[in-house]
């Protein structure tokens, strides 16, 4: 476990001096799905840097954002080398790197690192850390004391449900304290994790998104709903959150 953690750390800290100074270079940007999903190339670069290292030190299986799955074995490492690519693109400061190392169905480790802040969490099955310090998963208690952090309604949710997720969406914003769209569900996770922020929600995420965040959250005493390693959506919250009571009760994922 302690050498799955390192391996992850050590590949997300890799690419660290990269990204900051490719940081707020306005890199070219290209469409992958369509406009509102792009990539630089530093992603690219990025994750070939985080490959490398995890093949040096852990060889398995690798699912990532950019280059798809390689390898095999028992082992399998989920990565997103820059979540929140928009962000890191125009130079708003809220993106980070992503790293899990997953067997038998179970996350056993992962990174969150946001290489703008210097912020490293991590966890693995025997607890979460930020920069090295145990973190705790506690915060508000109800929706009009909490901060939520979300990317609903994405492009998406508006072809999904047309104006029923505008709808949503204003419901969201009557009923929390605060409502905050980031662009970064990794980095959401992480803070609900710190007890940063209180709730996080998506609808349309990939393992490599959510995997570390996920045994970050649980791992701090937060609750995670989803399923981390199949794509979907979650909702993540901090420890003592009356979620039967919230607004977003029936959008938990079972």
């Amino acid at each position: 476990m302690t050498h799955l953690l390192e391996t992850a750390a050590e590949a997300a800290r890799a690419v660290g001096p990269l990204l900051r100074d490719a940081f707020r270079s306005r890199p070219q940007v290209r469409a992958k799905s369509d406009f509102h999903d792009p990539v630089t190339e530093h992603d690219r670069a990025a994750e070939e840097t985080i490959r490398a290292v995890i093949a040096s030190r852990a060889p398995g299986a690798i699912v990532g954002e950019e280059g798809g799955t390689t390898g095999s074995g028992d082992l399998t490492w989920y990565v997103d080398p820059i979540d929140g690519t928009a962000n890191f693109a125009a130079g708003l400061p809220f993106f980070c790197v992503s790293i899990a190392a997953a067997a038998g169905g179970e996350v056993l480790a992962g990174v969150v690192y946001d290489p703008v802040r210097g912020d490293e969490f991590t966890a693995t099955t025997g607890g979460a850390w930020c920069n090295g310090v145990p973190i705790r998963s506690a915060g508000a208690g109800r929706d009009r004391e909490a901060m939520l952090l979300t990317s609903y309604p994405g492009p998406h949710d508006l072809a999904l449900e047309g104006e029923e997720a505008l709808r949503g969406f204003g419901r969201l914003v009557e009923s929390f304290a605060s409502v905050r769209r980031t662009g970064s569900a990794a980095l959401q996770l992480a803070h609900v994790a710190a007890g940063w922020s209180d709730v996080t929600y998506g609808t349309s995420v990939s393992p490599w998104d959510v995997a570390a965040g996920a045994l970050l959250v649980r791992q701090a005493g937060g609750v995670y709903l989803g399923d981390p390693l199949a794509p979907g959506g979650y909702l993540a919250h901090v420890g003592g959150f009356d979620l039967a009571g919230s607004c977003l009760a029936g959008a938990a994922p079972r």
